[in-house]
């Protein structure tokens, strides 16, 4: 049996630790789910609005991650690469990528 190896899969896994490791926005994140999450009834709309905004800022940097690679590729590459780092995006970083699967 012969294993196809994913053809992006190292590219895309440098690419997110790159973003991981020089963005304050995941720790963002995680400091407002609890904020909200541990506000009281009057102020968790705001807070969650608060939350939805920094998620919104990492699908935001994760697109333009993503569109930047593949403005170097053929259109055919360019659907590749594209599966490749959604499906490692949305394993990563779960609902912080959901903007990359609105965007298709």
């Amino acid at each position: 049996m012969i294993f196809r190896r994913d053809r992006f899969g190292e590219l895309v896994e440098r690419q997110l630790d790159l973003f991981a490791s020089e963005t304050d926005l995941l720790e963002e994140a995680t400091d407002a789910d609890a904020a909200w999450t541990n506000a009281a009834a009057d102020e968790t709309e705001e807070l969650y609005g608060d939350f939805q905004l920094v998620v919104d800022a990492i699908g935001e940097r994760l697109y333009d991650i993503r569109e930047t690679y593949v403005s170097t590729l053929e259109p055919g590459t360019a659907d590749q690469y594209r599966a490749a780092f959604d499906r490692s995006a949305r394993k990563r970083f779960g609902r912080y990528a959901s903007f990359l699967k609105e965007e298709r």
